[in-house]
């Protein structure tokens, strides 16, 4: 006998000739329709993958984009390059076709290079935006338009306070994560009349394979009087020390859940006394200081 499933109030539904399994199979996928739905880019390591896995355990049924497919339990992987509009378009569509709506999109995928500003090539610049910052515009004009007519949806997109501490030899990923905040909150402002909330979430030193990842360069290394090399291992130290990537992953995850949040969000009391520092003092006094951490 066919199986017939009513989805209009109460589910009801009928079954026979000893096909209670396919009914339960019925029961859970109308169950799974009725949760909500995320999606994490960058989602196969590091903060993206923590972050997923936290969302799904407070049971959300969670969709990663990545360009490699490393398997995450209770996580739905999508081979997608943040940078490649189209596909980008192409996946989300596919999103919304099985689900219908999604609630939260956390923009996790990202990298670093470090390097002096004069031996650093244009297209490794160009690249680092790219993936920083027009990775996460391109995801997140995808969603906007369905959490606009849904009336109801939460960006957060992963910044740094490189963004406001402006880190010598790190001048394009300070760049482009300052170009993250400032368009976080000028979106929160456009989107927030319509349920929309956008907030950017600057992070400090994360112990994840994101040091190991990075492209530096130690090009001009003797011009510049070993200051690249030391700048370069003075970071590298601070992230090795850093906090873990499980717990900045349970606080986004924790954060964007929340239907009213600040358009910036900083993680760690550190952190957040550095940047209001940052922000506070005089613009020569704050580069002096920075500069004899990361420039001396």
């Amino acid at each position: 006998m066919q199986t017939v499933i009513q989805e209009s109030g109460n589910t009801t539904g009928t079954y026979s000739c000893g096909k209670k399994k396919k009914w339960n199979e019925v029961s859970n996928n109308m169950e799974s329709k009725q949760k909500r739905t995320a999606l994490v880019t960058g989602g196969s390591s590091g903060i993206g993958r923590c972050t997923a896995v936290a969302l799904s355990k407070a049971g959300y049924i969670v969709y990663e984009f990545s360009r490699r497919d490393v398997p995450v339990e209770g996580v739905r992987h999508m081979c997608v390059d943040v940078t490649d509009e189209a596909s980008v378009q192409e996946a989300v569509g596919k999103i919304l076709l099985e689900r219908g709506s999604i609630e939260i999109l956390v923009n996790c995928a990202g990298f670093g290079i470090s390097g002096a500003v004069e031996f650093t090539e244009s297209e490794q610049a160009k690249a680092q935006f790219n993936v920083n910052f027009f990775g996460t515009v391109n995801v997140s004009r995808a969603v906007l338009p369905s959490m606009r007519r849904q009336h109801r949806g939460h960006i957060v997109n992963i910044s740094s306070v490189a963004a406001v501490a402006h880190i010598p030899f790190q001048a394009f990923y300070s760049a482009s994560k300052a170009a993250v905040s400032s368009y976080s909150c000028a979106l929160d402002n456009e989107v927030s009349p319509y349920g929309v909330r956008v907030t950017a979430v600057e992070l400090g030193d994360i112990h994840t394979g994101f040091t190991q990842a990075r492209q530096k360069t130690v090009l001009g290394d003797d011009e510049y009087g070993g200051r690249i090399s030391h700048s370069v291992s003075q970071m590298e130290k601070d992230e090795l020390s850093g906090m873990s990537p499980e717990v900045i992953g349970t606080y986004i995850a924790r954060l964007a859940q929340k239907k009213n949040c600040a358009p910036i969000c900083v993680a760690g009391v550190k952190y957040k006394i550095l940047r209001l520092l940052c922000k506070i003092l005089p613009c020569t006094l704050r580069g002096k200081i920075v500069g004899s951490i990361y420039a001396k």
